[in-house]
Parts: structure tokens; C-alpha cells; sequence
């Protein structure tokens, strides 16, 4: 299901300006996939239902497992949704020196999020990435 073109506008500005955020705070990154492995490192990502209209715009992964353990758009190390992923992925690194600046990121973007649902008159929901996906695949047509 397409989403709409609006949405997908400000979603992209939204991300933009996090990236340029999430730059000068200057994380690293050790490409270890382990982001995307939730159970095995003792994370949750949540995401917003406006993000997944986004992720979900092409469906999911072909055998894509729904559930907490792992992300179902990883494949091997790589992300199969990289210019899609949700705010929970583009602001969480594993840099333990990133942490604190971490969550006031997740925190003002989180509100920039809420204030766009708001604005396009929409449902505010947010959940585990499971959770939210599993109400997309329930859904009909």
C-alpha cells in the first residue's frame, strides 16, 4: 500500500534533519548488525504507525519472522529497508558514548513525530516493531 505522498514529504524531512543531528554528535558505527538482533542484545525498537505506512510501503521481507528477536527487514548484516528504517534505527548506535545524546534525540524527534500526526489529523500510536507490524498484516487489502 502506497503511502501518501504528504506523509512520505515530511517523514523525509524529519529523517534529514535527524541525520544531520545524529552526524554532529559523531556515533560510531561497527556494521555488526547487532541493532537489528533485539533479544540477543536486550533491545526494543518501537515505531510510530506513520513510520510504518513508510516501511511497510512495499510489504515486508519475503519469510520474514514477526516477532521480538530480530528485525524482519535484515538480511545477513544488511538492512532491506535502509532509506525507510523508523526513527529507533537512525538514532540508535551502540556507542556507549552516545547513549545520553541518543535519547534527547529519540526524544525531540518523537515529539516532531506526534506533532506531524497531529497536524495531517491522524492517529498517534507507538509500539515495539513487532507489535505495530503484526496490525498491518492483519489488515485487509
Amino acid at each position: 500500500m502506497p503511502c501518501a505522498p504528504i506523509l512520505r514529504d515530511e517523514l523525509d524531512r524529519i529523517y534529514a534533519d535527524l541525520e544531520h543531528d545524529v552526524a554532529g554528535a559523531g556515533p560510531v558505527c561497527e556494521l555488526s548488525g547487532r541493532c537489528c538482533r533485539f533479544e540477543e542484545y536486550g533491545h526494543t525498537l518501537f515505531l510510530s504507525n506513520l513510520e510504518a505506512e513508510l516501511l511497510l510501503e512495499d510489504g515486508l521481507p519475503r519469510g520474514a519472522v514477526l516477532d521480538r528477536s530480530c528485525c524482519p527487514f535484515q538480511q545477513g548484516k544488511l538492512c532491506t529497508a535502509r532509506e525507510k528504517r523508523p526513527l529507533g534505527c537512525r538514532v540508535f548506535f551502540c556507542d556507549p558514548t552516545y547513549q545520553e545524546r541518543a535519547a534527547e534525540l529519540s526524544e525531540k524527534y518523537l515529539t516532531r513525530l506526534k506533532a506531524l500526526a497531529r497536524r495531517l489529523g491522524r492517529a498517534w500510536f507507538y509500539a515495539p516493531l513487532h507489535v505495530i507490524l503484526r496490525q498491518y498484516e492483519s489488515k485487509p487489502g
